[in-house]
């Protein structure tokens, strides 16, 4: 009986829901209908997953398009720098990346010729490249984006009215070098595929167990490590354990095999790879000087290989010797002393002595790991240790899930290296706070509202009936939103949720839609999704 009345409360809930409209819907009457389920989130403001009980994979499988055949072809990745021709899908509102999932559903006849024609190519077959297209704030003319994303045809189907249901991935990054319509009105353009870096680790030997020394006046440098010194920190290095980054061992265990190729030759352009000029051998008696002054105060007095003495004086430590002993040797055979005190050292000085902290700052790996658990904290996302162990992976696949807009997440796209845009997005998930209207600057959502519907992050791409690609953030909670007619379920890209068109409350633009469950067994039992394409760019 009581089960019966709960149902019986939830059903009339539902049909108050349904009668209204925007005219009779209050901003706080979409406050309290959120706040009825709030004993389903925890004191961080994200449902306990134990609570769940909707399968979030369904979501990520699209079954609203229906039943989709699977092509078995899976395309072979093309080399940097490739130049193809390519069928030119332009989307507006969406940004693709590599990776990413995105459906499609073809109407418009010159791109179901474009699919076609996708399916049978020669050159990279089942491919199209994806555009982002957006109106110029100023003017409100059509802009075309320069870098797009190639994306994989993995299942399709043709309806009875020749339209076609399509699930794409992303594959790599391109610039668009021009772009026609043929003579079908396929939308093509030729293509340069963009050579992506590989993730490296911050040459380890660039930066050694080293002591800085003092300059007069007070100011405090790094010092160079001499030859038999830097044998010595590694010597100790591999009885140190403290740290993952000073054992030989450990560093390079986590190196694959091209990682250790490119991590050798940066250590090798800086120990000994280039000799120097035979013209330092010609300068003058002062520089000299003052070059054995500063070379023997970056000495240790227990180094042999730190004894710089003249042919006459085998057993003269400039460490230890006084001014006097240095102008004497000078005195005799300035440019015989100057040749014997080491250059084989110089060479072999590395030319960069930065802390390292420093190279902790632009270490792929490292920033993989600090992005990885901001990522956590914030959206609660399950481990994504095998992520972290891909950066380049890793860098993809927050950019197409952050709830930034669109415009922001395109600036992510188009940035060329990895250390690069990870240290954007751990800017940007820093800085991320407010889910705002584009529009009125309505606050919309705090970033802890964030809700994970689908296993693909709490960001995804969904198609409509009509062929519109919108890209959602589903939110737990929405503030300022008004609900536009009925509620619907068919074609609902959440099977067993209703949905209901949403509005901004203030400027009245349409925001994206409330879910609904339509089962009592469902959980969560509302949740909402806003248009990426809707967001401010305003961050704070």
């Amino acid at each position: 009986m009581e089960d019966d009345r709960i149902l019986a409360r939830e059903r009339q809930q539902m049909e108050e829901i349904r009668e209204l409209d925007l005219e009779e819907l209050q901003v706080e009457e979409v406050d309290d209908l959120h706040d009825s389920s709030g004993d389903e989130r925890d004191l961080t403001g994200r449902g306990s997953s134990d609570e769940y009980t909707f399968n979030n994979c369904l979501a990520s499988l699209h079954t609203y398009l229906g039943e989709v055949e699977d092509t078995h072809h899976r395309v072979a990745f093309l080399d940097g720098g490739a130049i193809l021709n390519l069928p030119i899908f332009y989307l507006e509102g969406v940004v693709l990346f590599p990776e990413a999932t995105l459906p499609l559903r073809v109407i418009q006849p010159n791109f179901v010729v474009a699919v076609e024609r996708a399916l049978t190519q020669v050159d990279a077959p089942y491919t199209i490249g994806v555009i982002r297209v957006y109106r110029d704030p100023d003017n409100g003319r059509i802009r075309f984006s320069n870098i797009g994303t190639t994306a994989e045809i993995r299942q399709y189907r043709r309806l009875e009215d020749g339209s076609l249901n399509v699930v794409t991935r992303g594959q790599q990054r391109f610039h668009l070098r021009r772009r026609w319509i043929d003579v079908e009105g396929a939308p093509c353009g030729e293509v340069q595929i963009i050579q992506e870096d590989i993730p490296v680790r911050a040459p380890r030997d660039a930066f050694g167990a080293v002591a800085p020394f003092s300059k007069p006046g007070g100011h405090h440098f790094a010092r160079m490590p001499s030859h038999n010194s830097h044998a010595k920190s590694n010597e100790s290095m591999d009885v140190d354990n403290d740290s993952e980054a000073n054992s030989d061992e450990s560093f390079e265990s986590a190196l694959s095999l091209t990682e250790r190729e490119i991590h050798q030759s940066v250590v090798d352009s800086y120990y000994g790879s280039d000799t120097m000029d035979e013209s330092t051998t010609t300068s003058s008696d002062d520089e000299k000087s003052q070059s054995q002054l500063q070379g023997s105060q970056s000495k240790d007095s227990d180094s042999t290989d730190s004894l710089h003495s003249c042919p006459e004086n085998n057993n003269v430590d400039l460490g230890s010797s006084s001014k006097s002993d240095m102008q004497s040797c000078k005195q005799k055979e300035p440019d015989r002393c100057w040749r014997n005190t080491g250059l084989k050292q110089f060479r072999r000085a590395p030319r960069a002595f930065w802390p390292y902290w420093v190279y902790r700052m632009y270490d792929s790996y490292c920033l993989a790991e600090r992005a990885a658990d901001m990522w956590k904290q914030i959206v609660g996302a399950p481990s994504m240790d095998s992520l972290v162990k891909k950066p380049d992976l890793l860098s993809f696949y927050i950019a197409s899930k952050i709830p930034v807009s669109e415009s922001t997440r395109q600036e992510l796209l188009e940035i060329d290296g990895i250390s690069y845009r990870l240290r954007r997005e751990i800017e940007l998930l820093q800085s991320v706070d407010l889910i705002q209207c584009k529009t009125c600057q309505t606050v919309i959502a705090k970033r802890s509202d964030m809700l994970v519907m689908s296993s693909e992050g709490p960001l995804g791409a969904y198609v409509n009936p009509n062929g519109y690609v919108h890209e959602i953030m589903t939110l737990y909670k929405a503030n300022g939103l008004a609900l536009i007619g009925r509620a619907a379920s068919e074609y609902s890209w959440f099977p067993g949720y209703a949905w209901t068109i949403t509005n901004c409350a203030t400027c009245e633009t349409h925001m994206g839609w409330l879910f609904t469950a339509t089962n009592k067994n469902l959980k969560p039992r509302l949740f909402w999704g806003v248009r990426s394409s809707q967001v401010s760019d305003d961050l704070h």
